[in-house]
């Protein structure tokens, strides 16, 4: 295949940007609008009703899309659906500006947590609480024995409790000690919940089957953690993601605790050279084998790894190595736990006073959760406000969105296979509301921290999901390139090396909508659960353990292995997208799959943690690719390949297994063929001079055989006849020779003239 250009073939879209946004501050006329309770105290909890209106004007502003048209200048496709996109564009429009009207600001509205839940209002403690099923409610814990202080509920279902500070000036209730909110059924009997603000929440150790606790967290100013390190004021060209799991970050059979990981894994991402983690998990869950995803507690951090204060002290550690920090955040649903989570709050009421949707509606049968219902005002506010606390209590730098495909479409992607074809994405099934939630969502996080970075994990392919709100896009800043692993999973499984096709791989990898922002990676948590292996051990099989001793001669499983992970994973980040993502051990191959502590393993950690030792170890193989991947974060570092636009390949052959390929500055040499290696290799150039490699897979140090020299100087040759393009080399005016040795890549830099200078 010739002359795949990113910049100007279709690749999921045909046609290039084109025409200005349009940015006139402009009027519009609205079909529907949100009413709010006339009280001005009680509006801050008044219920979002949506009536219909035509006689009413909704002003734009500045900077904003009058219709939400603007992203058709970019998918003229997106015009056989314009009023699918104009209802959704109108709707987010109604809703910011009701928002906007009741609270002052949208960043106003996202505080809920200043007035929901506990704190402290002059020399008392106060404690808000929304349930409006409830007939009566008693806040109960350590500060009154359990006995239960009743509660005072207001017109729109908003218990409260006040508790004066004792004459000594002493709180009512201690930092530490436990809470819960006592409800009163609507058939009369009373069930006990965790609030559902609460800031942390805990287990009563050694008491099996015990329920969580709230914990009322106040520390006293000496206790706090004093932040040190401004957070990084830019985001990077490109994001390269550490994806990481705090609990089963350490080697020892145990939940590995935040100072831990501080202490321990910090360095060693800062080394390899990733500018962001991404932290899951950090959410409470009361059921660990959830991976995290099965929140209990959005407000809380997860008590098995530590205090709120040490999750602080863990991110800002990250700001001084100069690292993002982004929290894998989970809105598209909760446990059904109801005894240990906010799902208690449903105690079968409508839709109007509840969390979640009515019905089937507000289950997830495959996930088994409860499902928010997105047109509530207070479910709004406590997920708008849920984002806000993260990013300026605990200085989170983005978000990376769980689950935004269950959230898009009522039938949340369970037994679709989708075909690309836009008819899925803009129809009925097409959750409007979650769609207005994730635009409000990325205009509040961007507002309040104009560098944060957020990140969608879509398997659908939704349009216009990374484009701006302003235009009528969803507003993320990347989404995650989920059909990639699949297709690497799928060729190592299923297919011998000699078959791979290259053509296939350039078509699936550069299969991205090219105005959107694309996170690539071979292999993320999801590929190394419990039934699934990771890439190096679907490669490897058993002789990871026996046969990666450095020390004894590299047997055919392993040197096959080892090859074909560098450059999976490099090609996958020369083609992939314009960030990437590895997992937490990935990078050095870490053997095995993981498995949560369960009853089913005998509550073993033995596959959840992470063996350093591995990588620590001279003797041992991992170093290489450890190695590999901290140069491969380098190449980017210094070359500024994955945010550039420039992405050409020049050729990929099925038969010679080979790919040449351009990116930024670069080219790219891949040879995947398991037989043949090739001597004075012709390929095209960009541009004529002197190139020389400035990495390749096969270096010594990475395990290779040292087969290209990087001294060597690799001079052009013009091609074809000036002025006719058609007579050039692959589309190419200049040529070079290179060496090329079987399952290896090669990086070629051009030269500068003066030898002083750096290379490009």
């Amino acid at each position: 295949m010739r002359a795949i250009n990113a910049e100007t073939a279709r690749l999921g879209l045909s046609r290039p940007v084109h025409g200005d946004l349009n940015i006139r501050k402009v009027q519009i006329p609205i079909t529907r609008h949100c009413q709010t309770r006339k009280s001005e105290r009680q509006r801050k909890f008044a219920i979002l009703t949506i009536t219909r209106a035509s006689d009413t004007a909704l002003e734009v502003e500045a900077g904003y899309s009058k219709d939400g048209m603007d992203i058709a200048q970019l998918d003229e496709d997106l015009l056989d659906h314009e009023e699918h996109l104009k209802y959704r564009y109108n709707q987010f429009l109604q809703t910011k500006a009701s928002l906007e009207k009741a609270e002052g600001s949208l960043a106003n509205f996202a505080k809920g947590y200043e007035k929901m839940g506990f704190f402290r209002e002059g020399n008392a403690t106060v404690y808000r609480e929304w349930c409006p099923a409830a007939s009566s409610a008693q806040l109960i814990g350590d500060f009154n024995a359990w006995g239960g202080s009743w509660m005072e509920r207001d017109a729109y279902g908003v218990w409260k409790i006040t508790l004066p500070d004792d004459p000594q000036g002493k709180p009512a209730i201690a930092h530490g000690s436990r809470v819960k909110i006592r409800l009163q059924h609507p058939g009369g009997w009373f069930v006990d919940r965790v609030p559902a603000w609460i800031r942390w929440a805990t287990v009563e150790p050694n008491k099996m089957g015990a329920k969580y606790d709230g914990i009322f967290w106040d520390p006293p100013a000496q206790e706090r953690h004093a932040w040190q390190h401004e957070r990084p004021k830019d985001k990077p060209a490109a994001l390269r993601i550490y994806e990481a799991h705090v609990g089963m970050s350490s080697e020892a059979p145990e939940v590995a605790s935040y100072t831990y990981f501080k202490d321990n894994v910090l360095p060693r991402i800062a080394k390899l050279g990733y500018n962001a983690i991404q932290l899951m998990a950090v959410q409470e869950h009361a059921y660990y084998a959830s991976f995290g995803y099965h929140v209990t507690s959005p407000f809380a951090v997860s008590s098995r790894s530590g205090t709120p204060e040490e999750l602080k002290a863990l991110i800002d550690e990250a700001h001084r190595l100069g690292l993002l920090v982004l929290l894998d955040v989970v809105h598209s649903h909760v446990s059904s736990n109801a005894d240990d989570g906010i799902a208690g709050y449903d105690l079968g009421q409508g839709e109007e006073g509840n969390y979640f949707c009515s019905g089937e509606r507000g289950y997830h049968t495959v996930w088994d959760s409860r499902l928010f219902n997105y047109r509530n005002w207070e479910v709004l506010r406590y997920l708008l406000s849920n984002l806000r606390w993260w990013l300026e209590e605990y200085r989170f730098d983005g978000f990376r969105f769980d689950g935004v495909t269950s959230m898009l479409y009522w039938h949340h992607g369970i037994n679709m296979s989708f075909s690309g074809d836009y008819k899925e994405y803009f129809s009925p099934a097409t959750n409007v509301d979650a769609v207005v939630y994730l635009m409000l969502a990325n205009v509040l996080v961007h507002e309040l921290l104009p560098q944060a970075i957020t990140v969608a994990e879509d398997v659908s392919g939704m349009p216009a999901l990374g484009r701006p709100v302003s235009e009528g896009g969803c507003g993320f800043d990347y989404r995650l390139g989920m059909g990639i692993p699949d297709q690497w999973m799928r060729l190592v499984k299923d297919v011998r090396d000699e078959n791979w096709s290259m053509t296939g791989l350039v078509s699936s990898l550069c299969n991205r909508r090219y105005t959107e922002r694309t996170v690539a990676y071979v292999e993320s948590h999801d590929q190394s659960l419990v039934g699934d292996q990771t890439l190096a051990f679907r490669l490897m099989g058993a002789e990871m353990y026996t046969g990666m001793s450095a020390l004894q001669a590299e047997t055919p499983g392993v040197a096959r292995g080892m090859a074909l992970h560098k450059i999976i994973r490099a090609l996958t980040l020369a083609l992939g997208g314009e960030g990437w993502l590895s997992f937490m051990g990935n990078e050095f191959g870490h053997p095995d799959w993981i498995d949560f502590p369960r009853d089913g393993n005998g509550w073993s950690y033995d596959y959840c943690r992470r063996q350093w030792s591995l990588v620590d170890a001279e003797h041992l193989r991992y170093k290489y690719l450890n190695a590999w991947d901290g140069a491969l974060q380098g190449l980017d570092s210094q070359h500024n390949f994955l945010s550039s636009t420039h992405q050409l390949v020049s050729y990929a052959d099925d038969a010679e297994q080979v790919i040449v390929a351009e990116r930024g500055p670069l080219l790219f040499v891949f040879n995947f063929s398991p037989f043949n290696s090739y001597e004075g290799y012709k390929v095209g150039t960009p541009e004529p001079g002197r190139y020389k490699a400035v990495l390749t897979s096969d270096d010594v140090e990475f395990g290779g055989r040292g087969r290209i020299n990087h001294d060597t100087e690799h001079f052009t040759h013009p091609e074809g006849t000036p002025g006719a393009p058609e007579t050039n080399f692959n589309d190419r005016a200049f040529s070079m020779l290179v060496a090329s040795p079987s399952r290896t890549v090669a990086v070629y830099a051009l030269m500068p003239e003066d030898p002083h200078e750096s290379p490009a």
